[in-house]
């Protein structure tokens, strides 16, 4: 409990420094602008944000302003995907599929400025259950972890894939669990993390560095999406804005059930290894539609639909780093409760 005591007060202290400086505001800003123009453009994801701005922000400012960035980055893309979801009918992000299918058909019936100022709302709340959650629990799982080893870690794993294949999948649940197996049989193509032995690269030299983010995305999203577009040559119209766009406190107040339970959801699903935003919006999108007073509104314009869908997406950016923190947060053999040996300092990442 000490510990516990002694890192929130240390965490409090580092939050005023942070909120105080305000070199703070200027990175989480532009790098929240960033963020939001990355998801805005379908084809470049969230992941894909982090992954160009940490070449820039990685190792050329200090770590806390890396990381406020990098984080504003993620959080802005993951929004920022509503934007072409609920006026082109394209999800900028796949944590915006589900946005589509409601956003879109509010554009067309003229409540595109409506839906967009919902969405917004429904983002900022659920980033803030997320981050809420994260706050409150990471101290939880900070303990527990320490007495987490490799197989633990294995089976978290394992088990994150079992439910995102058991959750995607519509008819068989097998295939999910077939794709799931996939992605972990490339992530282990490259060389060794620990014994630099290769594996999985069949005596080719190109697959030494494994299957690199960039690439693997633009192939699977980017390039497919293009061809599909060059088959059809279908031009698709902006629905027009018209309309209040700051939402209406009175819906905010009408649907906040709805907010809530996606919250809760979004951070529950972040939460588990392996599973993603995109998944977070469909299990709320269909948890809120088995619910709700009025199914079949949902893919016709309900902004319930709506409010799940974007509530859940980022509540999960706060689950997601529950685990990730905790992993991380494990002192080194040379710490203890009370801070570090002076003559034996040790980086916390130096042994990963």
């Amino acid at each position: 409990m000490e510990f516990v005591l002694a890192q929130l007060g240390g965490f409090g202290a580092q939050l005023f420094d942070l909120i105080s400086d305000p070199v703070t505001y200027l990175y989480l800003l532009t790098s929240v602008f960033l963020g939001i123009a990355f998801g805005a453009l379908p084809g470049l994801t969230a992941t894909l944000a982090v992954t160009i701005l940490t070449g820039f922000f990685g190792n050329k400012i200090p770590l806390d302003y890396a990381l406020i960035a990098l984080l504003g980055a993620y959080v802005g893309a993951i929004y920022g995907g509503s934007y072409p979801s609920i006026l082109l009918n394209i999800p900028g992000t796949a944590a915006s599929a589900a946005t589509a299918m409601d956003g879109y058909p509010l554009a067309k019936e003229g409540r595109g400025a409506e839906a967009l100022g919902l969405t917004t709302t429904a983002s900022f709340i659920g980033t803030l259950i997320g981050t809420f959650a994260l706050l409150v629990f990471v101290w939880l799982l900070l303990l527990i972890s320490q007495s987490i080893a490799s197989p633990e870690k294995a089976l978290l794993a394992l088990f994150g894939i079992l439910l995102s294949g058991t959750l995607m999948s519509e008819d068989l649940v097998i295939k999910g669990w077939i794709a799931g197996m996939m992605g972990l049989a490339m992530a282990m193509v490259g060389l060794d993390p620990l014994l630099s032995e290769p594996r999985y690269t069949f005596g080719w030299s190109y697959l030494l560095s494994g299957f690199q983010v960039v690439p693997v995305l633009m192939g699977a999203f980017a390039v497919p999406q293009i061809i599909e577009c060059l088959r059809h040559a279908r031009p698709t119209r902006m629905a027009k804005l018209s309309g209040r766009i700051l939402p209406n406190l009175g819906q905010i107040r009408t649907h906040l059930p709805t907010i809530a339970r996606s919250g809760v959801i979004g951070t529950g699903v972040g939460a588990l290894p392996s599973v993603g935003e995109d998944v977070a919006g469909w299990v709320s999108y269909g948890v809120g539609k088995s619910v709700s007073k009025t199914p079949r509104k949902y893919g016709k314009g309900s902004l319930e639909g709506l409010l799940a869908s974007e509530t859940a997406n980022n509540a999960c950016i706060g689950g997601a780093l529950i685990p990730a923190g905790a992993g991380h947060s494990r002192l080194p053999p040379c710490c203890g409760p009370d801070g570090c040996i002076p003559d034996q300092q040790h980086h916390p990442w130096a042994d990963n």
